[in-house]
């Protein structure tokens, strides 16, 4: 355990269980890798306290080539004790990523040392706790060989509000079961100043506050229980977007990250026509749609060829049944550049599985007959609790699994809302979407719409304790997390 000079009795204890990960004594020190701090956004001329990933030379996050390894020192330059998870990440040991059963905080002014290889593709890293809403997240992305000459461009997306995220959940008239693993809100002072942020009442889109109960809104279905100040695709609104330069010509990869609290967008690509090459980081087979919806944790890479005539081309993400959109413009030497509304003409649609249901994986697992279902229920109760099998966490029963084995998950979901499913620590193939039986893409995070059943296949090739849980962060504080027990 690396203990700096000067540290604070609580900290010290939050920081014991970092025994597990950090060097022992008598060990090479490691490299600094990664900075968790505070920084400040302009966010639609106000000024917002965030928080932020430094990477080596100062680059938000880990950007890395297919085969190298994350490996160095992580410190917590956060006011809090801090619990980061490697998503995507399915090459890290259970005990390198704290977000597990035990794992306890990292304590502030402490550090971690990691040592894992990466997992290819585009991934990300996040807290997991109520900070991540405060853009505690960053890319984890290891290039794949095969990229070749196509330019790498990442967007990754936040919802953001000026008001605390321990605020928002008890406007929602929540509270935070997820903290009985150490994901507590961070301190007043780390909370980001108050402002315009309000929870958007049930009532607006179907059912009251006290509406969630077991069929509460059965029939109807409902999105976004916050309303936001802004939308922000790499840090900037709409009124102020990244501007990306490209060549004429040139191929582009644009790596998608949704780091949102509880916003689906869909992605817009306008005037150029883009193939989705991989999701969650996983290659899949060549698919071209006009949009791509993404819900909370997915990531999606869609290639494009810039027009040899060169151009402005805005790259749009819509927030789901609203009119709302932020992005990022891909433009030439030269061209012109226009001013792009924040609300779009007409509201996206409610997230679906129809990319799924077109998705193929470029390469298939093993054909096993040997898979266990295990049922688990989605549900919501009053005082906005959400629950897998009638429990929230803290009173679940964990899932047993044996090392080697296959398990099939079936997702129910009876809620109003949508629930976009995140296992830690392993990819799993989509198979079944409403009875219907394909071989869908791999994933780590699914979209399980309200009724409509989900089943996917995972093979668990590793031991450990594994969270599954909702990626709605406002579902998982209250309770929508489960852990499944490889032995």
């Amino acid at each position: 355990m690396i203990v700096p000079p000067s540290i604070d009795r609580r900290s010290l204890l939050v920081g014991a269980a970092a025994a597990a990960i950090a060097p022992r004594a008598g060990q090479a020190q490691p490299a600094p890798l990664l900075t968790v701090g505070t920084r400040v956004l302009d966010v639609k001329g106000r000024a917002a306290t965030v928080f932020g990933v430094a990477g080596r030379g100062g680059r938000p996050g880990v950007y890395a080539a297919e085969g190298e390894r994350f490996d160095g020192l992580v410190t917590n330059g956060t006011p809090d004790p801090l619990i980061m998870h490697w998503h995507g990440q399915t090459m890290a040991p259970a005990e390198q990523d704290r977000s597990r059963p035990g794992g306890g905080a990292l304590g502030v002014g402490m550090a971690d040392h990691h040592a894992f290889a990466l997992t290819r593709g585009t991934h990300w890293m996040h807290s997991h706790q109520l900070s991540e809403q405060q853009l505690l997240a960053a890319p984890m992305i290891a290039r794949e060989r095969e990229a070749d000459e196509a330019q790498d461009i990442v967007l990754m997306l936040h919802d953001f509000a000026f008001r605390p995220p321990a605020e928002i959940l008890r406007e929602l008239g929540g509270s935070d079961a997820h903290a009985g693993h150490g994901a507590s809100a961070p301190a007043a002072g780390a909370a980001p100043a108050a402002g315009g942020h309000a929870a958007m009442g049930h009532g607006q889109t179907g059912h009251g506050p006290m509406g969630h109960g077991p069929g509460a809104g059965r029939g109807m279905v409902h999105a976004n229980d916050v309303r936001y100040d802004a939308y922000l695709a790499n840090d900037r609104t709409l009124d102020d977007p990244e501007v990306v330069r490209v060549e004429p010509g040139a191929r582009v990869r644009l790596r998608i990250i949704n780091g949102a609290t509880a916003t689906v967008f869909f992605i817009d690509p306008g005037a150029l026509p883009a193939t989705c090459a991989a999701v969650d980081g996983v290659a899949c087979q060549p698919h071209r749609a006009a949009r791509y919806p993404l819900a909370q944790g997915q990531r999606i890479d869609l290639t494009m060829t810039i027009p040899r005539e060169g151009g402005a081309f805005p790259i749009l993400a819509q927030v789901e049944a609203e009119r709302m959109r932020t992005g990022l413009v891909l433009a030439t030497a030269g061209a012109q550049l226009r001013r792009i509304a924040d609300m779009a003409p007409a509201p996206a649609p409610h997230a679906d599985l129809s990319l799924d249901l077109a998705l193929r994986p470029r390469q298939a697992p093993p054909a096993r007959n040997d898979g266990r279902m295990v049922h688990l229920m989605l549900g919501e109760a009053a005082g906005y609790r959400w629950t897998i099998n009638g429990a929230i966490h803290g009173e679940h029963q964990p899932i047993q699994a044996r090392l080697g084995e296959r398990v099939l998950f079936m997702f129910m979901n009876p809620t109003s809302m949508m629930h976009p499913m995140h296992l830690h620590g392993h990819h799993f193939q989509v198979v079944s979407i409403g009875g219907r039986a394909f071989p869908g893409p791999l994933r780590d995070t699914v979209i399980v719409p309200p009724h409509m059943p989900v089943v996917v296949a995972v093979d668990f090739d590793k031991p450990g304790a594994w969270y599954l849980h909702c990626h709605h962060l406002d579902h998982l504080a209250t309770g929508m997390m489960s852990e499944v027990v490889v032995a």
